[in-house]
């Protein structure tokens, strides 16, 4: 199960029990039920948060398949695949089937991956 997942089942159990809680003390008094929906209400935020701030900071992966060819030009550079920072890319990388990488005429030509320094 997910991280992210098991937080909000965790989170809506909370909220639940907390409800059967705040039922059973007392249910006539307005004040009651607006503290109690007021505790529901910061249980759940406090929940939604977490998984917000978990699910924003996972790494997504990229995948290429079946490009294209790519052709370099005198001084330029040509990538049949994905180029991406080293170590600080999108995640997983998987790269295949990618097409020809032409340098004949100069430059630089990768098929696959080009993970740079910059």
């Amino acid at each position: 199960m997910e991280r992210g997942r098991a937080v909000l089942i965790v989170t809506c159990g909370v909220v639940v029990v907390l409800a059967v809680v705040l039922g059973a003390l007392s249910w006539e008094q307005a004040n009651k039920i607006a503290t109690s929906a007021s505790a529901l209400a910061g249980v759940a935020a406090v929940g939604v948060g977490g998984w917000a701030a978990y699910a924003g900071s996972a790494r997504r992966g990229v995948r290429v398949a079946d490009s294209g060819r790519a052709v370099s030009g005198p001084g330029g550079n040509a990538v049949s695949g994905v180029r991406a920072p080293a170590g600080q890319g999108p995640g997983d990388i998987a790269v295949e089937r990618t097409g020809d990488a032409d340098a004949s005429a100069g430059g630089d030509a990768v098929s696959g991956a080009d993970l740079t320094d910059d």
